[in-house]
């Protein structure tokens, strides 16, 4: 296998420019998109919601109806079977009205769950599918933002769509049918002031969609002090930085109630336009109707009731569809938020052609890797080495060498700018995911642990693993004794990223979880960093133990865990500079011994 240029550049300035093409797409666009994919696939809950509207629009017109007839009916009581008539209707209509309501609401919140719940799972595998690029240019109250708030979005501007043409505009239709049928020139007069109204709601749409983008990054800062204050707790006591914290989060609590202030003015800025119009409307209307209009009169006063009950009806539906512009502006700040991170272009990908790795001795061999973050200088500068199968091999060095980097490699959580990888005679970058990852175990110098039991962290490690695997792998990493100690033993919940142990008892979990994986390649990265001598001599030990056979790689600083590796590989800059046994390179008088002299006084050298 050759080398193979590094995508990672590469698809960091694809990401940028996909971000930017979103930014500059019309709102049409995304809305279309948005559409069809969800409507088209819920488009059965929708009918049948949107045919519940149609019953309740109907029911709402037959009552603007209806009250004319009351008032007519009223005007004569001695007709005893047209007053029994009328009230069965009205009670049959506004019973049919609440069944109906009934019915669209269940439907259409069902329907808008689901839309969630998939765009959420949607956003999360996305965002699970990405490479470790793409979580280092994310803050992840970014991320949660978007997973949170942008599906929520997309159901409103879905509802907004379906409850307004189905329910609001046939009402307002139906009403407006009403009143034209009882009063055809007061109706008339009434939708002449439909123009201004239309053209106040222009102007407040024109200020909408930057004020809610503001809000949006207000709430993401809220979430990114939360997380810091949270998983930052003993810095900010330590350094009490309690102040200073209170500020950013009191700026930032401020920005997002400025903005979602005058988010409330603008959205209801149109509740005073109609207001008014509707007054003006209403005095016009008792106005005229006391009045004959080219000689006809005002009609009776059942139909004078109907029509002001059909107008002052259709107040609500009016200004709900007033407000859904407003609303489906909003929500679309949400939705391209929502689009941007399911369009994210993969910053690592699995091969099409990708192979199970092989079995085999499990050698790693790297021939002429180099890499570099980004355009930044190259971490790695064509290393060439072969970490041989079965046996121990230590990576030291001072910090910034590269040593973290080339276990990122060795896992393809980054590809190299040049060179390859190897294991079994297989490029890792033709080998699938999860075959490659099998094969290793890592335990890195910042322990993870989940917000679970011990028990549940533990048997992550390897599907199929019982909980006597799990209790044969914690005390081999000697953290058995500390576990029975706990509340609950194993089933004892160890807070988050495992808050409520100490920093050894935490590395020692991690340890446990790598031997109960059971991989024949393990990876150390000062995996004794974190405990006192005692533990460190018995995890030593235990690392003695579990190591035979296996192709181990060790990061260390401290050369007391390396001492009795195979292979010691100096690194310096990016570069091997000294590799070979430890008599050897104490023998080459090199960097190494210099280290080992540094740690040990020259005690063991003979000087």
């Amino acid at each position: 296998m050759g080398n193979k240029p590094q995508k990672s550049s590469f698809m960091s300035k694809k990401n940028n420019w996909h971000e930017r093409w979103l930014d500059r797409l019309p709102d049409d666009r995304l809305f279309t998109r948005l559409l069809l994919e969800s409507y088209r696939e819920h488009r059965w809950k929708y009918f049948a919601a949107s045919g519940a509207m149609v019953l309740v629009a109907v029911a709402t017109a037959l009552s603007a109806w209806m009250m004319g007839e009351i008032i007519d009916t009223l005007a004569n009581p001695e007709d005893r079977s047209r007053v029994r008539l009328i009230g069965i209707s009205i009670a049959l209509i506004f019973s049919f009205r609440g069944l109906a309501l009934y019915t669209q609401a269940v439907l259409m919140a069902r329907a808008g769950n689901r839309i969630v719940a998939q765009k959420q799972k949607q956003m999360y595998d996305r965002m699970l599918s990405q490479g470790v690029e793409f979580f280092n240019d994310k803050h992840s109250s970014q991320l949660l933002m978007k997973i949170t708030q942008s599906a929520q979005a997309a159901r409103s501007i879905i509802d907004s769509i379906v409850s307004g043409f189905a329910k609001d505009l046939l009402t307002l239709v139906g009403l407006v049918g009403v009143m034209f049928y009882q009063q055809p020139f007061l109706s008339v007069a009434c939708l002449v002031v439909v123009p201004i109204v239309l053209f106040g709601i222009r102007k407040i749409l024109k200020l909408v969609q930057e004020v809610m983008a503001e809000e949006m990054g207000g709430l993401a800062e809220i979430i990114k002090v939360v997380q810091e204050t949270s998983t930052g707790a003993r810095v900010v006591k330590a350094f009490a930085l309690e102040a200073q914290m209170t500020d950013r989060m009191d700026d930032a609590i401020c920005q997002v109630e400025e903005r979602r202030n005058r988010m409330t003015q603008l959205e209801a800025a149109t509740m005073p336009l109609l207001d008014i119009i509707a007054g003006v409307a209403i005095g016009l209307i008792v106005i005229l109707s006391s009045v004959s209009i080219f000689g006809q009169a005002p009609g009776t006063p059942g139909q004078l009731m109907s029509f002001v009950t059909a107008f002052l009806m259709s107040y609500e539906p009016a200004n709900r569809l007033s407000r859904m512009r407003v609303v489906i502006e909003r929500g679309m700040v949400g939705v391209r938020m929502m689009y941007k991170l399911l369009d994210t272009p993969q910053t690592l990908t699995e091969s099409a052609d990708a192979v199970a790795m092989p079995d085999g001795p499990n050698a790693v061999t790297l021939s002429n890797v180099s890499f570099s973050y980004g355009k930044k200088q190259r971490v790695l500068k064509n290393i060439s080495t072969t970490f041989e199968a079965g046996k121990t091999t230590a990576l030291v060095g001072p910090s910034g060498g590269g040593k973290s980097t080339l276990f990122d490699l060795l896992l393809r959580l980054y590809d190299p700018v040049e060179g390859s990888i190897m294991i079994n005679g297989l490029d890792i970058r033709t080998a699938t995911f999860k075959s490659l990852r099998s094969k290793i175990a890592f335990v890195g110098q910042d322990t993870f642990l989940f917000t679970a039991t011990v028990m549940e962290n533990l048997l992550l490690a390897r599907p199929g693993a019982t909980e006597e695997d799990a209790i044969a792998a914690a005390k081999t990493a000697h953290a058995h004794e500390f576990i029975e100690k706990l509340p609950k033993g194993y089933d004892t919940q160890i807070g988050e990223n495992g808050s409520f142990l100490s920093g050894g008892q935490r590395q020692r979990l991690s340890i446990a979880r790598a031997v109960l994986r059971q991989a024949p390649i393990l990876l150390l990265d000062e995996a004794t960093s974190a405990l006192d001598s005692h533990s460190e001599a018995l995890v030593r030990d235990a690392l003695e133990t579990i190591t035979s056979g296996v192709t181990t790689i060790v990061i260390a600083h401290r050369l007391s865990t390396v001492m009795n590796a195979d292979k010691i590989c100096y690194l310096e800059a990016g570069q091997i500079v000294e590799q070979g046994t430890i008599s050897d390179l104490i023998a080459a008088k090199g960097k190494f011994n210099d280290l080992y002299d540094m740690q040990y006084g020259g005690k063991e050298t003979g000087e």
